[in-house]
């Protein structure tokens, strides 16, 4: 296939994008828009503006030397000339109808020059960059409701897709050399599969055979070790870890928070004991722990003292992508656990369906060719590697998608509940803090 015959395909993803975030958006009343700072967070008009700010920025500006829509408003659409406190004055910012006449004005303009235009290699690197940027938006807002407490998206289907029998115990991964990476090693595999900077170059490397656990940790494995006063025992913390803890005490203290809740965290973020239960808080409402679900919104600190309590380890980012692709020089190249059909709803918990609330042996059709469940979807799985560049690494169109995060960050895989089903693969490489516990992130544990 040549660039040209990807236009309905990016007409199709362009479409989607839009309507998912005017969804996101149009189902708040004006009120709820205006957020309560949060770090994790952005008000969710700036995320609008923002993504529509970024198709100006890499179409219209960058090919076609057109200048913006409202050149006085770039600085402030762009996350790296505007102060993340910022982003909540009403003073600098249009309001809602205003955002929303910028957003639909830049979109139509996208699609129309898609339709009229012969569309170039470069082009269709372009226009995905820009698409794909805005599904991480769309992940964003949905994790902005669940930071704040406000009501499930309107893609919540909060249903049972691909129910699966229970599972559980490692598989054993075989010594072997494998592929790391995206190959994009030629023009044809660059048409057919997009990849950021941090993805390339692929590469190979030789692992020692390792035992991984088939599912994720489960609410009910975790709650074991909250119940065992895993939270109290500093031998279970590294250093960083124990610093979390500290931290999180010292943020409690500040806001005058009562004397319970001042003592450092002794369960995950969204969690509570009320009523002779557990209860979980899911957006805006609180309802009883699903044991089998799960456990998310939990820091790699968390993840790494609960494995040392279970006698465990973090797998690798290396170990992680080959129990989940299994791909082999002198093989077909494999995009997801499964193969290369696109992610459905049976394969995997994407695009705000499900919210991670489903059984951890859910979706059998997912499996990788090891046998483990959900290793797209769900949550983004903590691993012990820093985020590094792979080794010839060059920055893409965009040069801080990947180069700020760099050395500080975890590598976290897979995707989540609340990733878009067109964005995800097995390469992936999202980076996060290690004490981030608001965006969608969980565990599976290897045998040490």
């Amino acid at each position: 296939m040549v660039a040209e015959d990807y236009k309905e395909q990016l007409l199709g993803e362009l479409e989607l994008a839009r309507s998912r975030t005017l969804r996101l958006i149009e189902s708040l009343p004006a009120e709820k828009l205006d957020v309560p700072y949060h770090p994790g967070v952005n008000p969710p008009l700036w995320e609008m503006g923002h993504s529509a700010f970024f198709y100006e920025v890499f179409v219209f500006n960058l090919l076609d030397g057109t200048p913006s829509y409202d050149p006085s408003m770039d600085d402030l659409w762009d996350s790296f000339h505007v102060e993340h406190q910022d982003r909540w004055r009403s003073d600098l910012f249009p309001g809602r109808e205003a955002t929303l006449a910028y957003f639909n004005t830049i979109y139509d303009r996208v699609a129309e020059r898609i339709q009229s235009r012969p569309l170039t290699d470069e082009e269709l690197y372009l226009y995905r960059y820009a698409i794909f940027h805005q599904n991480m938006h769309i992940e964003s807002l949905i994790w902005c409701r669940q930071t704040v407490g406000y009501p499930a998206p309107p893609d919540l289907q909060g249903d049972r897709p691909a129910p699966g029998e229970l599972v559980s115990g490692d598989v054993e991964i075989p010594a072997g050399r494998w592929r790391i990476g995206m190959p994009g090693d030629s023009e044809a595999f660059a048409r057919e599969d997009f990849a950021f900077d941090n993805e390339k170059p692929g590469f190979e490397i030789e692992l020692e055979a390792f035992r991984i656990s088939r599912t994720l940790v489960s609410n009910r494995e975790f709650q074991a070790f909250v119940d065992d006063g895993g939270y109290q025992r500093p031998e279970l913390w590294s250093f960083g870890g124990r610093k979390w803890l500290e931290a999180e005490q010292d943020v409690a203290l500040v806001h005058g928070l009562d004397e319970a809740l001042m003592r450092a965290p002794r369960h995950p973020l969204y969690w509570r004991w009320q009523n002779n239960e557990w209860q979980e808080r899911v957006f805006d409402r609180w309802r009883p722990l699903n044991p089998d679900a799960p456990v998310t919104h939990i820091t790699y600190w968390e993840a790494e003292a609960w494995c040392q309590w279970a006698g465990r380890r973090l797998p690798t980012e290396y170990e992680w992508e080959v129990a989940a692709l299994a791909n082999k020089a002198g093989e077909p190249f494999r995009r997801y656990p499964w193969g290369n059909q696109a992610p459905d709803a049976s394969k995997a918990d994407l695009d705000g369906r499900s919210m991670a609330q489903n059984p951890v042996w859910d979706y059998p059709a997912g499996d990788s060719p090891f046998g483990c469940r959900q290793m797209v979807g769900t949550v983004w799985e903590w691993t012990s590697n820093q985020f590094l560049p792979y080794d010839g690494f060059k920055v893409d169109m965009y040069p801080f998608m990947s180069t700020l995060q760099f050395a500080t960050h975890k590598v976290t895989k897979g995707g989540s509940c609340a990733t878009s089903s067109n964005l995800i693969r097995g390469t992936y490489r999202q980076a996060y803090f290690p004490t981030r516990n608001d965006v969608y992130t969980g565990f599976r544990s290897c045998a040490r």
